[in-house]
């Protein structure tokens, strides 16, 4: 690997992370990023969403040291705080044991300590305001023209990646749900939180919700999962809100700035991209997608930016795996984590029916009580989707089959149960009618 010339195409938390990584291998990395330093200029108003930060972006962030200062600004939510239409608001905890927790961390700020991290790591260089919108004869290309000289160019720019738009002989599947996103604020009240610090507030309403995630300053940031045309018709301040004193009438009152953050802060969309092959070769220069600009999958498992810290661990592996040869390494890694990203693509696809719609339902309560139940009593043998997907760092492609399995045992173990019980009881009745019995 000495002297190659490795450049990473994004500043968001997976370059940053990657460039820690592989600077820390004593590789030389230069980072490229079409904004300004997010640390100077600040954050995108109105994009954030939130991160839902779980096992596997705690252990990615393990691998550079800031798993402690992750969690130190982080806060903890141990379950779902449901607040149905018409309902009193009830708790779903998201363990069986109430005691793991997922937790909020603010986008910007994780981002900042990533930047940071990297920034600081020998061999590892931060270019901003460079918009790279491909790679060709060997060199990045900086709007058009051609740039640096490039032998590795990992993309992490992101689910519109520019770099992939300029790949030849990709199959892309761009999948935009209908509804958009929005972001608003509740902002702390006489000092403290509005409400329940310790959940992730969800308000379902069918085909749309809300959710709502704490803030260390003791805001929540809310943010509306909608049809696209739900938004267009609130075009009026008093519109808007009628609307949330209809709809989210415990929360309206805690938002005074709610009509001008509706009417400032932009739509967002929300796509699952799929796409094949993640890796290339142009013009001699190795070219891989990593994260969104790979797999972007919808936020409602909270699993995007944990899925492509995955990534970025599995390439740092691999290129011990391999004794440094990016060939193998980019070839391995396309290999072992696509069945994975396509797993977890499905699962948050549909864990965004259940936050909309089932969490509300005593069915699903029920059930999700029964499948706590079991997981306390055969510890270990049975574990929840939730569980695996959230606390544990099984491979999200083995999950769905682990499932199936334990649901077939416990099918397998009723049948035995009731048939053992049958001929118990057809026992007992034959040594009840034995004559002088």
């Amino acid at each position: 690997m000495a002297g190659e010339r490795i450049a990473v195409v994004g500043a968001g938390l997976a370059g940053c992370l990657l460039a820690t990584l592989l600077g820390r291998r004593g590789l030389e990395v230069t980072v490229y990023e079409r904004r300004p330093d997010p640390r100077v200029a600040g954050a995108e108003r109105g994009r954030s969403i939130n991160l839902a930060v779980s096992a596997r972006g705690l252990a990615a962030l393990e691998q550079v040291g800031l798993r402690e200062q992750a969690l130190r600004r982080a806060l903890p939510m141990h379950g779902r705080m449901v607040h149905p239409a018409g309902g009193a608001p009830n708790f779903q905890p998201y363990s069986a044991d109430r005691e793991r927790a997922i937790n909020s961390i603010g986008r910007a700020e994780l981002n900042r300590s990533l930047l940071d991290a990297a920034e600081s790591t020998p061999g590892v260089r931060l270019r901003f305001s460079q918009r790279i919108t491909g790679v060709a004869g060997g060199r990045l290309l900086v709007e058009g023209v051609p740039g640096d000289p490039a032998d590795v160019v990992l993309a992490g720019d992101g689910a519109y990646s520019a770099v992939r738009g300029s790949l030849e002989g990709l199959e892309c599947d761009q999948d935009f749900l209908d509804h958009g996103y929005k972001e608003l604020t509740v902002p702390p009240r006489d000092g403290d939180f509005a409400l329940d610090p310790d959940a992730l507030h969800i308000w379902p309403r069918g085909t749309a919700m809300m959710i709502a995630l704490p803030n260390l300053d003791r805001s929540f940031t809310c943010t509306l999962f909608w049809p696209r045309e739900d938004f267009a018709a609130l075009d009026t301040p008093e519109k808007v809100t009628a609307h949330f004193a209809a709809h989210y009438p415990d929360v309206a009152g805690l938002m005074p700035a709610l009509a001008a953050d509706f009417e400032r802060n932009p739509v967002g969309s929300l796509v699952t991209v799929r796409c094949r092959p993640w890796v290339r070769e142009v013009g001699g220069t190795r070219v891989a997608l990593l994260g969104d600009a790979a797999h972007a999958i919808v936020p409602f498992f909270g699993q995007g930016a944990n899925c492509a810290f995955e990534d970025c661990v599995e390439i740092d592996r691999l290129l011990e795996e391999t004794g440094g040869r990016w060939d193998r390494t980019l070839a391995l890694y396309q290999e072992r984590r696509k069945p994975n990203t396509d797993a977890i693509a499905e699962m948050a696809l549909d864990n965004f029916v259940e936050m909309r719609d089932r969490v509300s339902s005593p069915v699903f309560r029920l059930t999700r009580a029964a499948q706590h139940a079991l997981e306390r009593r055969l510890a270990g043998r049975y574990v929840s989707r939730y569980e695996l997907v959230s606390f544990t760092t099984v491979p999200y492609s083995q999950i769905p089959g682990r499932l199936r399995r334990q649901n077939l045992a416990l099918g397998a173990a009723a049948v035995t149960g009731a048939a053992a019980a049958g001929l118990a009881a057809r026992a007992l009745a034959r040594r009840r009618v034995r004559p002088g019995g």
